[in-house]
Parts: C-alpha cells; sequence; structure tokens
C-alpha cells in the first residue's frame, strides 16, 4: 500500500525490550496493510548497551544506534522519539524530546506520578508537539466495537462496569527486584505495582468507554515484604503493590469494581470487562480478543440471549485492512494500529488519543486509587 510519495517520518525508539519490540514491529508493517501519508523510518534504536543495541538494529532493520538519549533527542535526523524504556525515564526524556520539537510517543503509564505526568503534558504542549502514549487495548478490534455500540446508545444508560487485569508471575518469594527484567518490582523505577502497571490499561479503557471516573476507594497489599535487589544484592523492602481492588463512581452515575494482581495462580495476562447497561450488556475477554459478547434486552423474547460476535468482518473496526472474514488477528495488530491512527492524525491535523493529557486523568485515578488504599478513604479524583 505504500507509495513512493509519502512523507518519511524518521523514528528513534528509546529501549529495546519487550516494548521496543511490538513498537518496531508496529512502525515497520504499518504501511504493508494502512494507506497512511506518512511512512515511519527506523532511523536510530537507543539502549545503554551498545552490543545490544546492534544485535536489535540488524534484527529489525534500523540504520544505526545510539548509547546516550540525549545525543539522540538532539539529533537533526530525527522527527519522533518513542519512549519505550523504564517509567523513572518517561518525564526527563519526554520533556527533553518536547524541547528539542520533536513528536513523542510514550509508554504508558505516562509518569510515575501525576507530577511527572503534569511536567510531560506542559512539555509537548508548550511545544505544540503531536504526542500520543500507547495505551493499545483501545485499538483492539472487538473493544472499538464496545466503544461504537455504546456511543450508538445500544446499551442505554450505563449502571454498571466492572473489569480485572489477573497474572501470576510473582508469586516466589525467591523472585529478585529490580535491573533489567524486574524494574517493575522496585517502586524508585515503576512508581507503583499493579495499580501503575495493569489497571492503567483498565482505567484508561474504562474512561474511554464510559466517561470520567469521579472518586475511588481502594486497598492494594503487598505480600512479600522484602526480596533481594538485582542492583545491590541486599534484600530491601518491597514497596511495589503486588494486587489492588478499587470500587469507583462514573461521572455518569455508573458503579465499578477494578482488580489487578500478579498473585492469581493460572493466569497470566487475563483482561477482561463487562458492561451492563438499561438495554443491555458487552462482555469482553483478552483471552479470546476477537470476540464479544452482546446482550441486548430489546430483543424477541424466546430469541433473547447472549450473542458471540466473532470480530473479523470488513465491517468491523480495523478488520478490513487484514484478512478475509472469519481469519483473526492478535496483540501485536493492536500497536499497528496505534501507529496507523498516529499518522493519520498528522495528516489531517485531528490528533488520535489518547493524547499525553487524557493520559494524565489516568494517572489521576491510579494517585487516587493509592492515596485511597493508604488513608483506608474515599478519594476524589483530580481533574
Amino acid at each position: 500500500m505504500a507509495g513512493n510519495n509519502m512523507k518519511k517520518l524518521n523514528i528513534g525508539v528509546i529501549g529495546c525490550g519487550f516494548m521496543g519490540r511490538t513498537h518496531s514491529n508496529a512502525f515497520s508493517k504499518v504501511t504493508n496493510f494502512f494507506d497512511v501519508p506518512y511512512r515511519p523510518v527506523l532511523k536510530t534504536i537507543c539502549a545503554r548497551n551498545g552490543d545490544r543495541a546492534q544485535s536489535f538494529a540488524d534484527k529489525w532493520g534500523y540504520e544505526s544506534i545510539e548509547t546516550d538519549w540525549r545525543k539522540l533527542v538532539e539529533s537533526p535526523d530525527i522527527d519522533l522519539i518513542d519512549i519505550a524504556s523504564p517509567n523513572d525515564t518517561h518525564a526527563e526524556i519526554a520533556i527533553a524530546a518536547a524541547k528539542a520539537g520533536k513528536m513523542v510517543m510514550c509508554e504508558k503509564p505516562l509518569g510515575r506520578t501525576p507530577a511527572e505526568s503534569e511536567a510531560m503534558v506542559k512539555a509537548v504542549e508548550d511545544a505544540g508537539v503531536a504526542n500520543m502514549v500507547w495505551y493499545n487495548y483501545r485499538r483492539v478490534p472487538a473493544v472499538m466495537l464496545d466503544k461504537q455500540l455504546i456511543d450508538e446508545g445500544r446499551l442505554g444508560r450505563i449502571f454498571h462496569y466492572r473489569t480485572v487485569f489477573l497474572q501470576d508471575w510473582t508469586i516466589s518469594s525467591d523472585l529478585p527486584q529490580g535491573g533489567e527484567g524486574l524494574w517493575r518490582l522496585d517502586a524508585s523505577v515503576a512508581g507503583s505495582g499493579v495499580t501503575g502497571d495493569l489497571l492503567a490499561h483498565n482505567i484508561d479503557t474504562a474512561m474511554w468507554l464510559n466517561g470520567q471516573i469521579e472518586e475511588v476507594t481502594a486497598m492494594t497489599e503487598t505480600f512479600i515484604k522484602t526480596r533481594k535487589h538485582n542492583l545491590t544484592g541486599k534484600d530491601e523492602p518491597v514497596r511495589i503493590d503486588d494486587a489492588s481492588a478499587f470500587l469507583a463512581r462514573f461521572q455518569n452515575g455508573s458503579l465499578a469494581t477494578f482488580e489487578a494482581t500478579r498473585y492469581a495462580r493460572g493466569h497470566k495476562a487475563l483482561y477482561t470487562l463487562e458492561i451492563n447497561g438499561e438495554n443491555g450488556s458487552i462482555i469482553w475477554d483478552l483471552h479470546d480478543l476477537h470476540r464479544l459478547q452482546f446482550f441486548d434486552y430489546r430483543d424477541e423474547s424466546r430469541l433473547r440471549g447472549w450473542r458471540s460476535i466473532h470480530v473479523t468482518d470488513s465491517d468491523h473496526p480495523y478488520m478490513k485492512q487484514w484478512w478475509v472474514p472469519g481469519l483473526q488477528i492478535g496483540y501485536e495488530h493492536t500497536f499497528i494500529h496505534q501507529v496507523a491512527d498516529f499518522l493519520s492524525g498528522l495528516g489531517s491535523g485531528v490528533a488520535a488519543a489518547p493524547s499525553f493529557r487524557e493520559a494524565l486523568l489516568t494517572d489521576y485515578v491510579t494517585d487516587a486509587v493509592l492515596q485511597s488504599a493508604a488513608n483506608r478513604s474515599w478519594v476524589k479524583v483530580a481533574s
């Protein structure tokens, strides 16, 4: 689909871990399937380890490597900085990139704290640069279909929203914290545990589908209090939350339950959501991500029941760009969809969501959750 008249957009990606791979794949594949006004060029991959960066560049086709993100940000050859590095680097890199006039895409959560996130928002808005946060689950076709059905009023007034994100990978007390691969267990790097890592996804999707969250009451738990730290070699306190659960009230009056944990044996990435409205309900499950369960109370009573919608037809969101009906896509495609929307937004002048400012609203909710858990009280969400 890519035409020779497409404008090139030189990409500098910072971080060559799991997210660096998903982003690189998205940038490299988007023009094979979507008609967009820009063609991303994998210009430079940046990582602290030069050998690793070179190996990554060779595999993905980057033109060059860099080990100092500051040099990358200042490079006149780079149009867009993509931040796929640990959470403690997000604010400093994004602010510097914006001041250098670069477009900025950033992994979630935006910052470790609302203060960091606010500074990032101010930087991109003061500089007037395009920006986006990688909340990729919005781009699952079935979740996008959720959005369409809700916006069309198919569910009517919303009463309930319930969602979970369950994993089991940190149960062993022998698992250390900190360093490459395990920085998510180190609060100084991650900011928080499952609240900012997992529930941030649920919160972003929930507010996109159902509007703003007004107040929360929460509880969190750290089941293993100390772990060996990979960088110091010493047993140190664990300050991230292993589990987080909260009740919420939306501005539209609906009630919600959110739960996330890394201690749910048997679950690797169980992300589900259910929405109950006056006229119908919706259920979606990441493990069956191409399928939407839909109930419409207005159906004829003798035929009323849950429908299982296989979201692969050409009139379903994004699917006409892929294969024939009945053939499904997967996790990696959500990132391609996000890049396609971002590039299309650049061409049309209508920014694709979520922007840094929209992602800040999610950070306000996660902060309220952590405050509530600490204070054992209801907390109003900042706006």
